[in-house]
């Protein structure tokens, strides 16, 4: 478990997709990191183009998405989002 915390702490701030034992994956970027979760903003079509409006939806950072818990115990892999699109 220390190994993805270790990697997750490198990511911070970037964009990644977190697999996860129970086969779900989750996409976003890393907005805080504790040694039991890792905090993802999601990321997607849904986001107008990246730019968020402050007073659009009152969710984290005025982006209208709250960042999503994922438990490090149940992480098996974590990958760059950008390696993903190569």
């Amino acid at each position: 478990m220390s190994h993805f915390y270790n990697q997750c702490q490198r990511y911070r701030g970037q964009t990644v997709t977190v697999r996860c034992r129970d086969g779900s994956s989750h996409h976003g970027r890393i907005v805080r990191v504790s040694p039991s979760h890792v905090y993802l903003q999601p990321v997607g079509r849904h986001r107008f183009g990246g730019y968020g409006l402050g007073f659009w939806g009152g969710g984290y950072g005025g982006y209208g998405y709250s960042p999503v818990a994922v438990p490090l115990a149940f992480v098996t892999g974590v990958v760059l989002g950008s390696l993903l699109f190569w």
